[in-house]
């Protein structure tokens, strides 16, 4: 049972391709991690070469044993009067760093760099991130659920009574 949280830091991007009609490409991250999905600011007017510098977090609460954990990123272009263009992607193996970290409670990637893949299955730029996978910390009698109560043993509960 994996719990805590996953943390992405998204660093910059190099040699993205991609060209806008007019002006240079406005670039965005989405990162998905199994149903959860976030999204980065926008870096207006950077070209091929974003900078994000930002930190997108996610839940873990995972029973599944045996199951491959991946980070999906999607790399978009951000276009205000048609959809969004897709720039490429890469696709991140946690399995491990999530496994590191229920051991040791925490475990990270320093930041490195991922080729990122076009939708023609060419690649063309990188990414760099670092990732970081703290596990919740859960007392041995008991675990924690999402609002903070416990299950088995004693429950306090800080939600004020209407009398």
């Amino acid at each position: 049972m994996a719990r805590g949280l996953l943390e992405v830091h998204l660093v910059h991007a190099k040699g993205l391709s991609g060209t806008d009609f007019l002006g240079k490409i406005d670039p965005y991250v989405v990162v998905q991690y199994r149903c959860q999905e976030r999204k980065s600011s926008t870096a207006r007017d950077a070209g091929r070469n974003p900078s994000w510098n930002e930190v997108l977090r996610f839940q873990i609460n995972s029973s599944a044993a045996n199951v491959q954990d991946k980070l999906f990123l999607r790399i978009m272009d951000h276009d205000n009067f048609s959809s969004d263009d897709f720039l490429g992607q890469a696709t991140i193996n946690v399995t491990d760093l999530i496994s590191m970290g229920m051991e040791s409670g925490t475990s990270r990637l320093n930041p490195a760099k991922y080729r990122v893949v076009t939708a023609d299955n060419s690649y063309h730029g990188e990414i760099k991130i670092g990732i970081t996978f703290t596990a919740a910390k859960v007392d041995s009698h008991c675990q924690v659920e999402e609002d903070g109560a416990q299950v088995g043993g004693w429950v306090h509960s800080f939600r004020e009574q209407k009398v």
